[in-house]
């Protein structure tokens, strides 16, 4: 029997677990890079309409949703005043215009768009702090009136610029 092959098969069992162990890979799919020892809390403000034309329900579904993506996709815990993390602004756009002109002069498609300028502190690490604007648009046929298709229209744009403030504070992109 030789001792120095079985001496090296017991070795390679033997530190092969160790090589897998110390070569894990982390990831996290969420999205966020929050350093949880020292950032603990958030504030998100109410975001009032400031644009030349309000639709009320916009900004009840802008402030629950830019909550909600918080709440559901970190362990931060949403307060009052004071956070951590400190999120504020104003829905600033709400507009629509003629996009596309057909040859007898009439639109054919007609672009929605949402503006929201946002302020965010890092009160741990003020090197983060920025203030920027965030958009998303959707174009729907100029034949339909606006009423019938704005509450699906701005489901979808919320949504995108709740992604977008989301990862421009929190999941640093």
């Amino acid at each position: 029997m030789d001792w120095t092959k079985t001496i090296a098969r017991w070795s390679a069992l033997l530190i092969l677990p160790l090589l897998l162990w110390a070569c894990t890979i982390s990831y996290k799919f969420n999205g966020s890079s929050i350093n949880y020892d020292k950032v603990k809390t958030i504030t998100i403000d109410h975001f009032p309409i400031k644009s030349a034309y309000v639709y009320a329900p916009l900004g009840t579904t802008f402030n629950d949703q830019l909550k909600d993506i918080f709440v559901r996709q970190t362990r931060l815990e949403l307060v009052k005043m004071n956070g951590d993390l400190q999120i504020e602004g104003e829905i600033t756009g709400y507009n629509q215009y003629n996009e596309a002109v057909q040859s007898d002069g009439y639109s054919s498609t007609t672009k929605l768009t949402i503006t929201v300028n946002v302020r965010f502190v890092n009160n741990t690490n003020h090197a983060e702090d920025f203030e920027r604007q965030f958009s998303a648009f959707r174009t729907y046929d100029s034949s339909q009136l606006l009423t019938s298709v704005q509450d699906p229209l701005i489901a979808e744009m919320v949504q995108e610029i709740t992604e977008q403030i989301f990862n421009a504070t929190v999941a640093n992109w």
